[in-house]
């Protein structure tokens, strides 16, 4: 089990590591759409498609980032954290998973051996991870933080608003959200008394 301060440790890229697996992604309008009552069931039916590829090879899949949070506005992209036994391990479920249309984008070694999968339609972000893995839980805390706490639903939808402007990748766009994501994050980790 990661200790508290593996948890609470934000990160910072990897000057060095070069994530995409071909190339970034091409620069695309960022929008945001209300809360869509569709997107838990679209996560069911998605999960059913990925335990059916991978089988036993599925340790935990769970729903996180905006869209797995009731009334918060954001892309329509699902967001899945999948763990696996060993995320370097990608011929286990890369293969299982490109047949059912995801193609792997990001492997990021300095990030937890972190992988990431598309899928084009319906939008699909799927992070992979290994056990035990800091992030996971992170991701876990903080939608659970913002079903609980709709103050700082608020001030997350108001930071994704205010990140639109500036264009360039979804990457550029996480970046300018980083600052009230790391607020909200310690709040949380101060209300469960981990700082």
């Amino acid at each position: 089990m990661p200790t508290f301060e593996e948890i609470i440790r934000h990160r910072e890229p990897d000057p060095t590591e070069n994530p995409w697996v071909n190339r970034p992604p091409p620069p695309e309008a960022i929008t945001i759409v209300p809360y869509d009552p569709q997107w838990p069931r679209r996560f069911s039916v998605l999960v059913g498609g990925i335990r059916a590829a991978l089988g036993d090879a599925v340790l935990d899949i769970e729903h996180v980032g905006s869209t797995s949070v009731e009334g918060l506005a954001a892309k329509d992209v699902i967001d899945i954290v999948l763990t696996v036994a060993d995320s370097r391990q990608e011929s286990v479920y890369v293969p299982p998973l490109e047949h059912v249309g995801y193609y792997l984008t990001v492997r990021e070694p300095s990030f937890h051996e972190h992988r990431c999968l598309r899928l084009a339609d319906p939008r699909v972000n799927l992070h992979v991870f290994g056990p035990n893995c800091p992030e996971t839980i992170r991701l876990r805390m903080f939608r659970d933080w913002l079903r609980d706490h709709p103050e700082d639903r608020a001030l997350y939808e108001d930071a994704k608003r205010a990140a639109i402007p500036g264009g360039g990748n979804v990457m550029d766009y996480n970046a300018r959200k980083q600052q009230v994501i790391r607020e909200i994050y310690d709040r949380l980790f101060r209300a469960f008394g981990m700082k």
